[in-house]
């Protein structure tokens, strides 16, 4: 009978889904993988010195993931509203804070001034269905660029 139990256990053991690890519970399909908040030279707000400001984004999961209406945001409340864009598995996409035009690698803001503080923000990225805080990345004072992971 405890045999049976046993062999019984094993196999049901053995058919159910492990549970994943806090490690990979805690990591987010995409993640903000780096800001660069001060771009070069002085802030003048050119639209050449605006795109040298821009957050990158890189899906890690292993499904293309549709950012229609995802939020990327700073502190104070700027928002970026994602257009009908999907995000490659294993792919990144690098959003710049002025204006151009969009590709599969780029998009645009459209911002006539800058987003990130240089002495200290946080980037945050929001599904755009319900507004669930997907992740964060925050910097302080010094440097020019942040990696966040």
């Amino acid at each position: 009978m405890l045999k049976r139990l046993l062999v019984a256990t094993g196999v049901a053991v053995a058919i159910l889904p492990s549970a994943p690890t806090s490690a990979q519970a805690a990591t987010p399909v995409v993640q903000i993988v780096k800001v660069y908040y001060d771009s070069p030279g002085s802030d003048r707000g050119g639209n050449v010195s605006l795109n040298g400001e821009y957050a990158v984004l890189r899906n890690t999961s292993k499904q293309n993931i549709q950012l229609e209406k995802w939020i990327l945001r700073d502190a104070t409340g700027y928002k970026y509203r994602f257009p009908r864009f999907t995000l490659r598995s294993g792919k990144s996409v690098t959003v710049r804070s002025g204006q151009g035009t969009d590709s599969s690698t780029t998009l645009y803001w459209g911002r006539k001034w800058y987003v990130w503080n240089n002495d200290g923000d946080t980037a945050g990225l929001y599904r755009g269905s319900d507004l669930k805080k997907i992740d964060t990345c925050s910097w302080g004072r010094g440097g020019i660029s942040t990696a966040c992971q």
